[in-house]
This record gives structure tokens, sequence and C-alpha cells, in this order.
């Protein structure tokens, strides 16, 4: 099974850095403990030549360490990947030339610090060359390791940042499909109504079914128009419920009465596109079309403490909000409040005979942080 060699550290600034202080913590360990090995911690000699022992430990230690973090990463990067078999020979013999180079070159530096004299040179060599291996060998695995599990824990890491981007991106463009069927079963219905209002005028007062026509054109022009975009402002959606409340309103005539209250500071404020023209339009089938007196429909706006409220009130007979079914209007504007704010919006009813009223509860989001994208702000 193919093996990827001992990482290198080919990342840039500050992981260059974090791997050469690792590089080094490890040498301090090996200095210790060549020291100890070496009966630095159990001797009676004088601390002056317990300090020496402890120096040259060591320098012998990142002689060897440093040449080790350098040169080994790129041994095994050269030979590319391969079959674990061939990187673990790699491995067995490069460690013990790098560990005798290293000893070569400690060697000179303790010479050229004055630590030791040239003629002790070669004995000394003897003398430390195998607790150099032992603790060379061990600390290098121990770094072989522990840098392998650091590269796999990273690459994990990185797959499973991976996963959660594609799995958000994927929830995204679930949320959007979902709410633009929503959105499609709304307009529709809106339309269907419409067409109702218009057909029963159709033989009594064409003039007045004329002007109905180009009110709906008028009033559709202005939805397809934001259909890009989920969220739109405020005095656009009263516009829009305006319009549909006088295309009803001939239809109706005195059994519709309504009015539209908004406050200045919430005109340019973002909600979901037609979600009080649903609120309305449910007002007016449900109120208005099955009593001979009619309804009266308040639309309402106000801003505190960073929300928006909206409520839309009518006195009709009322209806116990605990059966509305799945695809009524007021089941579909609270989907589409979930999926554009989460649980940052909900929708409140309160309905008894004679006086229903069904609030938006929404975060303030300015007409300026419009975006394209559901649930997102700029």
């Amino acid at each position: 099974m193919p093996e990827s060699p001992t990482p290198v550290p080919e990342r840039r600034g500050g992981a260059v850095v974090s791997y050469w202080r690792r590089i080094l913590i490890v040498n301090a360990v090996g200095a210790l403990a060549a020291f100890g090995l070496l009966g630095g911690l159990v001797t009676n000699a004088p601390w002056s030549v317990r300090w020496t022992a402890l120096a040259t430990s060591f320098i012998y230690a990142n002689c060897i360490g440093g040449i080790m973090g350098f040169v080994m990463p790129k041994v095994l990067v050269r030979c590319g990947e391969g079959s674990r078999t061939r990187l673990w020979a790699v491995r067995l013999v490069t460690i013990p030339v790098l560990i005798v180079v290293g000893c070569l070159v400690a060697g000179v530096v303790l010479i050229a610090a004055g630590l030791s004299r040239p003629e002790q040179y070669v004995a000394y060599l003897r003398g430390s060359l195998w607790i150099s291996f032992v603790v060379g060998t061990i600390a290098c695995f121990a770094v072989i390791g522990y840098e392998a599990l650091r590269t796999e824990l990273e690459a994990t890491s990185l797959a499973l940042r991976t996963k959660e981007l594609e799995e958000e991106r994927a929830r995204k463009l679930a949320i959007e499909a979902q709410l633009a069927s929503l959105e499609s079963r709304v307009q529709p219905h809106f339309l269907f109504n419409t067409l109702n209002s218009i057909a029963a005028l159709v033989h009594d007062d064409p003039a007045a079914a004329e002007r109905v026509v180009g009110q709906l054109a008028a009033l559709m022009r202005s939805s397809l128009d934001s259909a890009s975009t989920p969220l739109t402002p405020l005095d656009q959606e009263l516009r829009i419920v305006g319009d549909y409340l006088e295309i009803e309103r001939v239809r109706f005539g005195e059994r519709l009465r309504y009015e539209i209250a908004s406050v200045p500071d919430a005109a340019s404020v973002l909600v979901p596109r037609l979600s009080l023209q649903t609120l309305v339009e449910n007002s007016v089938k449900h109120a208005v079309s099955p009593r001979r007196e009619g309804a009266s429909i308040v639309v309402s706006s106000a801003i505190a403490d960073g929300r928006v409220r909206l409520a839309v009130e009518d006195d009709g007979p009322g209806f116990d909000a605990a059966l509305v079914p799945d695809g009524h209007g007021l089941a579909l504007v609270r989907d589409r409040l979930a999926m554009t704010f989460g649980d940052r919006a909900t929708l409140g009813i309160d309905s008894r005979p004679g006086r229903t009223s069904v609030t938006l509860d929404l975060p303030r989001v300015p007409s300026d942080a419009r975006r394209t994208s559901v649930g997102e702000e700029a």
C-alpha cells in the first residue's frame, strides 16, 4: 500500500516557524536525555564540568536534529510516493548517515567553541556516537510519527471543512428551491382570485373590468420585477397590497373596507415578498367574501428594538389557528419566514369571533442589505 512521505514544511510563514519550533523542542529533550544517560544527572563532578557536558549535549542534539529536520523531509519527498517498505528502507538508511554527519558537524562546532581539543575529538566521538544513535533514532522516529499524525489531522480537518461548505451550499440551494416552489404556489393563487374578480365584472360592468385588468397588469409587473429577490422593501409590498385591495374592492364594493398604516421609518426595511399580500388575501377570502356585511381590514407596521412588526387585522368570524392545514396561505407565509430568516422571525395568530390578527415579527433588514440569495444579508 503506498504511503505518503514525511511532510515537508513547504508551507509558508507561521507554519514553517511552528515546524522548526517543534524541532528545537525535540532537540532540547534529546539533549537532556543524552546528558542523563551519560551520567550528568548523578555525577559527582564539579558543576563547571557538568555545565560543559550539558552544553556539549545541546550542541550535538541541535546539530543532529537540525540536519535531520532539514534533510529528511527533502529526501523522502524526492523519493516520491512509494510502497511502505521502500519508504521505511529509505528512513533506516538515511537516519544513521545523518546522525554520523551531525556528530561530525558537532565535533567541529565544539572545537571551534573551545569546548574540545582536536586531539580529543576522535576519542570523544567514539564515546558519544552510540548515545547519539540511540537518542537521535528515537527522536527522529518520534518526529516522523508526530508529523505524520499532524498531517493526517490537518487533511481530515480540511476534508471536514470542505464537506461542511459543500453541505452549506447544498442547504442554500435546497432553501432557494423550496422558496421558489412556495412562491410559485402563492402567485398563481393570487392571480386566480383576481381573475375571478374580473370574471364577475365582465358582464355587469365591462368598464370596471377593463380598469381592473389595467390594475392587475400593473400589479403583476411590480411583482415580476422583484421576482429575482426573496425580500422587497415594505413600501413596495404595501403598494402591492393596496393594488390588490383596490381590485377586490371593485368586486365587493362597500363590503370591503380597509386601511393601510405605516410608519415612515419602516418604509425601506425588507420583508418577504408577497407575505403581506398573502395575509390580506386570506382576510378577504375568509372575512369579507362569505359575509353579507363584509369586513374591515387594517394593515399596520411598527419598528421597535431593531425588530419590525407587521400586522393584518380583520373583524371577521375568526378561525381556529390550530387547524390551519399545510398549503394554506398562513402556512406558506410561516414556511417562507423560516426559509428566509430561520428562527429570527415568527408568525403569530390571535383569532376569535369579531377580531383576527396575524402578525409578522421580523429582524430589521435595511434596504441596502438586500441580497439575491435566500437568508443572507449584505
